[in-house]
């Protein structure tokens, strides 16, 4: 698993988890300095090198900018994460006693005062459990509150308040209100578009350009439907994703998007190479092993596949375990009219395959397996996963009415989406085997290579996504 990322010079570095034990939490005690220390020793550094030197000066600086917007997105996820945040992040940094400093290092890399990897115990006194509705939802209002005020309101404004971009506040005389993330959220977005407009000022590539301003518009406006097209229309040199995405945060109810924030460079040949995967993908949704009335005759017009080397990234993509690979964007429209954009982080999962999964595998699998593990079968797998996030069924009837399967899924959405692609990734592979497209070699080891990939996933902590869907 990897996390935290800090620029030196092309190369940064990142932390990866190797460590196989976790111990189980208590609400009793709290883990000693040299206890957290251990725990943020599971994750080891590891240099990514990404080589910047072949781009032009405008490029460069289009790169600063981008990465001084997504250091924002930080700021944003944490007041996300939890309200105390900030506050506890100064009284960290003034702490100077060993347990002090070790609780800092510990809050950044878990983005929060809770390990991740082990239920979420707190490793900080006085916090109380980690809130499974984040800062997204009024203070003091229960689970069932919250739906059933929303099951009360009009369409029109249900949609805003199961909305990716709104918060959900008390206002006068203790009414429930929903705030758009531009209001909640208004100075970092503002300086945060700001930087974005200096980035596409400073890039000769049209398509970053055009990205970059429609995206600042969208922290302004809290609209992003015209941004996130332009990012699944984007064909530079340079890939960069910033705002708000995933909403595995709102374990309540999978309704609201975190920031978050990668910047990288595009990887043409190792792009190039996975086109043909991108051209079967109607052909997977036809052959899905599920009732055909649930399969989209029809898949958006746009499915690109992008590898890329990560230089930089923040937010919800960097608490805890480091992303391998991502597919966005989650908008329900998007994905009916454009389809969604695969984005391989080819570096970053070199880095799990040597420090993680092969250690692994050399526990948990025979001697006979072990030698079928391979990067390729992982890096396939991880695309395939990718992949089939955007096949299948994306919305559902619920007692008569339309919906999405994300709005009826609620609280379970994200494990058993993330279960979902798991499966039906290995079917895709074997599928595609059959069709030449996957070699043989590849398909001989992918099981062997999922197998170890388990395990690994499992050591994101069972209250992760990915975890609960193994």
């Amino acid at each position: 698993m990897l996390k935290r990322t800090t620029i030196a010079g092309c190369g940064i570095a990142l932390l990866i988890v190797g460590s196989l034990t976790v111990r189980a939490a208590t609400k009793e005690s709290l883990p000693s300095a040299d206890e957290l220390k251990k725990l943020h020793a599971q994750f080891a550094p590891v240099e990514l090198k990404v080589d910047l030197g072949k781009l032009p000066a405008g490029e460069k600086e289009a790169i600063k900018k981008m990465i001084a917007a997504a250091k924002l997105m930080d700021a944003l996820f944490l007041r996300q994460v939890w309200a105390g945040n900030p506050a506890l992040l100064v009284d960290l940094m003034r702490d100077t006693s060993p347990v002090g400093q070790a609780r800092l290092a510990c809050f950044m890399l878990f983005k929060g005062p809770w390990d991740r990897l082990n239920h979420n115990r707190p490793f900080v006194p006085g916090v109380g459990p980690k809130p499974p509705q984040a800062n997204f939802y009024p203070a003091g209002s229960s689970k069932a509150d919250i739906e059933t005020w929303m099951n009360k309101l009009a369409a029109g404004e249900r949609a805003k308040a199961t909305s990716f971009f709104t918060t959900v506040r008390r206002g006068a005389g203790k009414t429930i209100l929903t705030v758009p993330y531009s209001v909640e959220y208004q100075g970092e977005l503002a300086e945060a578009a700001r930087l974005l407009r200096e980035a596409a000022a400073a890039t000769q590539q049209p398509t970053l350009k055009a990205f970059l301003e429609k995206r600042a518009d969208s922290f302004i406006h809290n609209e992003y439907y015209d941004s996130d097209v332009a990012w699944m229309e984007l064909d530079s040199s340079i890939e960069p994703t910033i705002g708000p995405y995933e909403v595995y945060e709102d374990e309540w109810f999978n309704y609201k998007a975190a920031f978050e924030a990668f910047i990288s460079l595009r990887d043409d040949a190792e792009t190039k190479k996975l086109k043909k995967f991108g051209d079967s993908l109607q052909e997977l949704e036809n052959n899905l092993p599920i009732d055909p009335k649930w399969r989209n005759s029809q898949l958006g017009e746009m499915a690109p596949i992008r590898v890329v080397n990560e230089v930089y990234a923040a937010g919800d993509a960097d608490a805890g375990v480091k992303t391998a690979a991502f597919n966005l964007p989650n908008d329900e429209q998007i994905l009916a009219e454009k389809g969604s954009k695969r984005v391989m982080l080819k570096n970053v999962q070199e880095a799990k395959f040597q420090k993680v999964l092969l250690p692994i595998a050399k526990v948990a699998l025979s001697s006979k397996d072990q030698k079928k593990v391979s990067f390729d079968a992982f890096f396939t797998h991880i695309l395939m996963h990718e992949l089939m996030h955007g096949l299948g069924p994306h919305e559902t009837k619920t007692s008569a009415k339309q919906t999405t399967v994300r709005e009826a899924l609620k609280d379970a959405y994200s494990a058993i989406e993330e279960a979902k692609a798991d499966v039906s990734g290995l079917w895709a592979m074997n599928y595609l085997a059959g069709k030449g497209v996957v070699d043989e070699k590849t398909r001989k080891s992918m099981f062997q290579t999922y197998l170890a990939s388990m395990f690994r996933s499992l050591r994101f902590g069972i209250t992760e996504s990915h975890a609960k869907g193994v």
